[in-house]
């Protein structure tokens, strides 16, 4: 082989080199983890991947399973919170800009008297949105109630909380109250959890922790998170909830009492999608 095919075939192989770099830099990755005694999944879904996170909501509870199927998901992850009784939501979920889940509709919620002076903070809980800037697409975490960026619309949302990082709101979003001995979500105990992160350079990272065979607490879960390298964070729905689907596989979070995994159907969750 002469010289010039000698550098021919050198810089083709560069370029394929620099090509493959270029796209798995672009693919969403999953991997597991094992902190404090529990396992973790997570999938990292890179800010320049041909994938768009967005929302769903169920009539009934369903299975991820299922919601992946409906939408010809990659992944999915449960969403929001819900009351098992009536099946109906107790967070904010909006998709194509519109309201599809609103917990005001929840009479088991907005005329629950124990709840009462935590309405206002319930209804203001933080959620995760997908925005619509121009030609650009933004996500990020804040309150139900923060206003959208300038020229910018909300497209997609799913409401959770308390937010993790750059702290824990537990207590202004209600979930805590320390002097009437309020925790609804158990913060201080090992458990299984669902979260997700958000990045400085805007990769988004999915999360769910299993129980078995302990668990993490909310602080534990929001360490993890950071260490992963997110500056936002928000808990989602957890416990019986805890689920994650990936390509084909239903990974579950919480056991019951003689050690078997739940399956829980949820009300609404995020999925992961083809542009």
């Amino acid at each position: 082989m002469n010289k010039f095919w000698l550098f021919i075939l050198t810089l083709l192989i560069i370029v394929w080199l620099n090509l493959s770099a270029v796209a798995n830099s672009n693919n969403v990755k999953y991997q597991t983890y094992t902190q404090l005694n529990s396992k973790i999944h997570t999938l990292l879904i890179p800010q320049n991947s041909p994938f768009l996170i967005t929302t769903a909501v169920a009539p009934k509870l369903d299975t991820l399973a299922n919601f992946a199927a409906k939408y010809q998901a990659t992944a999915v992850i449960n969403g929001g919170f819900f009351d098992p009784q009536n099946q109906q939501t107790t967070s904010y979920v909006r998709e194509n800009e519109l309201i599809i889940a609103n917990p005001e509709d929840n009479p088991r919620l907005i005329n629950n008297p124990t709840l009462t002076p935590y309405l206002e903070q319930i209804l203001n809980r933080s959620e995760f949105r997908r925005y619509q800037c121009g030609e650009n697409t933004r996500y990020d975490i804040v309150f139900h109630h923060s206003p959208p960026p300038e020229n910018c619309q909300i497209i997609t949302s799913l409401g959770g909380g308390p937010q993790l990082l750059p702290e824990i709101t537990a207590e202004v979003e209600g979930f805590v109250d320390i002097e009437r001995g309020r925790d609804a979500i158990a913060s201080l105990q090992p458990n299984a959890r669902t979260a997700l992160g958000i990045t400085q350079t805007g990769d988004i990272i999915w999360v769910m922790v299993e129980q078995q065979p302990r668990g993490l607490t909310l602080a534990e879960l929001a360490d993890f998170l950071n260490s992963l390298g997110a500056k936002k964070a928000l808990n989602l729905d957890g416990g019986s909830s805890s689920s994650f689907y990936y390509e084909g596989t239903t990974y579950l979070g919480k056991i019951d009492s003689e050690g078997n995994l739940i399956e829980r159907p949820v009300k609404s969750v995020l999925l992961l999608k083809n542009l």
